[in-house]
């Protein structure tokens, strides 16, 4: 009998994933101050890789100094963190995991404190204290995402992910919350979208058409609208630059927020998409092996796995080995933790998630 997920799979771009488990995208908090890798970051992934993920995905890695979103995150967005990163590419991929860096600039949510300047937006927001892009650093930040590609393939990984999702700032020009611009990149949808289909088609010229490229988007909240998130994913796939979609669903089993929608799941709008090529993965609450089951047959492709993979650094092993896998019951010990390869501060971290971690 075949395990659970554990048939191979291949992107358009060549690139062959062995099994159907991607590791998400897990802030953690645990790199250098000044974006290099740590050795604890080093453990936490290479962990998994080992625990039979057939793509290990870094956290989100800032493209520009000025996007951090939070104290010790991965950077990529100079060469000083070059080193660290083909260290651990090497390592991931000697796993025989597909080894992919996330882009990320948190924009209005990186800490003015963090960053030591203003944070910046597509247009001020009186909430975060941000200012807005100027036209020429909006062009700047495109680069810096296609510059961060580059860096990642002189690295030696597989690919990147650019997070358009969570109101970070590839989300945030997508939203008409956030984005009131009225020049090239602010009023219709496709202007909106504009900074991220210049990042996409950037990195697939820069990159060539063997590099594994993805979009994390979430349909959901931060003003972001499931007819328009819908319309962005349709044009992702007509454009044939990206190699998959990641759907961050918050909650892969429940229904959209808005009522015009509630007729189907929030994932079946997704998975119904006429896809072509471009495969799909989605993330949120999927936790046990029927959970895996029931994604994987709504017609997705892989499932992404957060708070499983942090609870078991070999969630994939466990659930290709046994159809009817539970995670240990939360809230689990510290000593737990520190056993599936999170460092103190990880578990510090998450002792922020309610009902994550123990008390003692």
């Amino acid at each position: 009998m075949v395990g659970l997920g554990s048939t191979e799979i291949e992107f358009a771009c060549g690139k062959r994933m062995k099994n159907r488990f991607m590791l998400a995208p897990l802030t953690n908090c645990q790199s250098n101050e000044d974006g290099t890798l740590s050795e604890d970051e080093f453990n936490w992934l290479t962990l998994r890789a080992k625990g039979e993920f057939g793509l290990t995905m870094t956290c989100a890695a800032h493209v520009q100094q000025i996007g951090q979103g939070f104290p010790g995150q991965l950077g990529i967005f100079s060469d000083d963190h070059l080193a660290g990163h083909r260290r651990l590419a090497e390592a991931i991929k000697a796993q025989d995991s597909l080894a992919v860096v996330q882009l990320h600039h948190a924009g209005m949510r990186s800490p003015a404190k963090l960053i030591g300047s203003t944070p910046v937006c597509p247009s001020a927001d009186e909430e975060t204290g941000s200012r807005a892009l100027t036209l020429q650093e909006v062009k700047q930040l495109r680069d810096d995402f296609i510059a961060a590609a580059v860096r990642s393939q002189q690295a030696g990984y597989d690919g990147v992910e650019i997070h358009g999702a969570h109101g970070y700032i590839v989300c945030q020009f997508l939203s008409e919350l956030y984005n009131r611009r009225d020049d090239e990149y602010g009023g219709t949808l496709e202007n909106r979208a504009r900074l991220l289909f210049e990042i996409v088609n950037g990195i697939r010229q820069a990159c060539g058409p063997d590099f594994l490229l993805g979009v994390r988007l979430s349909p959901e909240r931060f003003g972001i609208r499931l007819a328009e998130a819908l319309r962005v994913c349709e044009q992702l796939v007509a454009g044939g630059e990206i190699d998959f979609l990641d759907i961050s669903l918050w909650d892969s089993f429940k229904l959209p927020e808005e009522e015009a929608y509630q007729g189907s799941s929030l994932l079946s709008h997704f998975a119904q998409l006429s896809r072509g090529k471009v495969l799909l993965t989605v993330a949120g609450k999927i936790m046990t092996a029927e959970h895996v089951r029931d994604v994987l047959a709504a017609d997705v492709d892989f499932v992404t796995i957060g708070r499983g993979a942090i609870l078991h650094h070999d969630y994939p092993r466990q659930v290709m080995n046994n159809d009817s896998f539970e995670p240990i019951a939360l809230p689990v010990s510290r000593a737990h933790l520190a056993q599936e390869g999170l460092s103190e501060t990880f578990i510090e971290y998450m002792n922020g998630w309610k009902g994550f971690v123990a008390d003692g």
